[in-house]
């Protein structure tokens, strides 16, 4: 890629920037950032693009979730363990129900700022700046706190080394080993998810004591007893994911070092863009939003120049039509990606499309709608003989009443109960392990799909 370099986005159009009112106090800052060590490594982000290739090849499944947008205030390690627990149980769900592997993605330490509809937010007649994410400015709605703030960046890069600190002790330290998965904390989650959850532990618990039998535990075989772990987030703040790019030792090439896999959001996406210009010159995996705003010739043109070798794993079209849009929009964009013949993994976003405004006044998502969204995403692929392989979802460890719906049968009324989040809703823990459950069929479905020869299909 002789005509890229670094720097390179600088000169195309961008968009969703904060305009600081010191350069000076900015440009510090970012110069501090690029001298900071890695969060991840290039050889990490190498694993998962070999792993999401297999995804690509229906051979796994991709689960990808985590918070909209990480927060200060709720930085906690009880959150950090909730959030990485309840992924497990997930994953470990879909395991079963697929009998593929799922590889396990978090949107976490380092998805802070979020693009907004408006720059400007006004309350009681007061016009201030939009609240952009905790590494950018506050949501206390006043001009102090929604004036974007440089030193907030290098709070935010602390949080998420501890974060990653904390999440690689859990998933290589023991917490994740399958002999614990009946100690798991399973507090708040109610009666019926409890009741599935445990009938798939005891499956898992069979098969441990069949290998412990023949001499195969946790004890001999690392993998029993370890999970491998990725992060992700929106390739959104250009300056700071210049400042973390690095250049790998052993290649060469330019891998974004806060994060393994990044994506490019659905207002971001253009084909002139600083963004893409961005993404295009970075090794790591990456992810392109899609919407019912999407022209499918332009998303196989992204597709073609931020992959132009066609590489298995390196894009993952992330779909986030609404539960009502799927089946309008999603077979023509699988057509066009199939006619260009471009390998790339389908992944579900049911929550975007499915943001709404409650009657007292929170924005929510329903749960059936959720839930709708992810079943019409199956059926649409398996209608036109592709892979459905991926989930991403906003959600948290956390007992929160944002999304309304499920189990729990949350109304209206109850989002004033516990409604943490510092932007959009995410589904709670209970709601989280509900839609594993219940997309379990379509993912069995997906899965022997796949293993009957999906790919000659497509």
């Amino acid at each position: 890629m002789t005509n890229w370099k670094l720097n390179s986005w600088r000169s195309k159009p961008i968009k969703h920037q904060p305009v600081y009112a010191d350069q000076g106090k900015i440009d510090n800052v970012l110069k501090e950032l690029s001298t900071f060590p890695p969060l991840v490594f290039a050889g990490e982000s190498r694993s998962l693009k070999k792993k999401l290739g297999e995804v690509s090849q229906g051979k796994a499944f991709l689960l990808q979730g985590g918070d909209c947008a990480e927060s200060f205030l709720e930085f906690h390690p009880n959150n950090i363990r909730d959030f990485f627990k309840v992924v497990l149980q997930m994953s470990l769900i879909l395991t079963v129900s697929s009998k593929l592997p799922v590889i396990k993605v978090g949107r976490v330490a380092g998805q802070f700022s979020k693009p907004r509809s408006s720059p400007v937010e006004v309350k009681d007649g007061k016009e201030l700046p939009s609240y952009l994410g905790d590494n950018i400015n506050s949501m206390e709605f006043t001009k102090e706190g929604r004036d974007p703030q440089p030193e907030r960046l290098l709070k935010a890069y602390s949080q998420s080394a501890a974060t990653l600190n904390l999440l690689r002790a859990f998933s290589q330290g023991g917490f994740a080993d399958l002999n614990k998965v009946h100690l798991w904390n399973m507090s708040f989650v109610n009666e019926t998810a409890q009741k599935k959850y445990k009938e798939i532990a005891e499956k898992v618990s069979d098969a441990l004591a069949f290998m412990e039998a023949c001499g195969i535990n946790s004890e001999n075989n690392r993998r029993l007893r370890t999970v491998n772990f990725y992060t992700s987030h929106e390739a959104l703040l250009l300056p700071v994911e210049e400042a973390m790019t690095r250049i790998d030792s052993t290649t060469g090439e330019y891998h974004n070092t806060s994060a393994h896999f990044l994506w490019i959001g659905d207002r971001t996406r253009q084909l002139d863009g600083a963004h893409v210009e961005y993404c295009k010159g970075i090794k790591n995996p990456l992810g392109i939003k899609c919407g019912p705003t999407s022209d499918p010739k332009e998303i196989v043109k992204l597709t073609e120049v931020l992959n132009p070798d066609n590489e298995p794993g390196r894009i993952t079209l992330i779909a986030r039509f609404g539960h009502d849009q799927v089946t309008k929009f999603l077979p023509n964009l699988i057509k066009e990606v199939k006619k260009a013949g471009r390998n790339v993994i389908w992944s579900c976003d049911p929550m975007h499309g499915n943001t709404i405004k409650s009657s007292t006044g929170f924005k929510t998502r329903p749960f059936d709608n959720v839930l709708s969204e992810v079943k019409n995403f199956f059926k649409v692929h398996q209608d036109q003989g592709t892979f459905a392989g991926g989930l991403h979802i906003e959600m948290t460890g956390q007992d929160v009443t944002e999304c309304t719906g499920g189990a729990q049968n949350i109304t209206d009324k109850d989002l004033s109960n516990r409604y943490h989040t510092h932007c959009d809703p995410r589904l709670n823990a209970n709601q989280a392990l509900e839609l594993a459950f219940l997309i379990s069929e379509e993912i069995k479905k997906n899965a022997n799909f796949s293993k009957n020869g999906i790919q000659e299909a497509s």
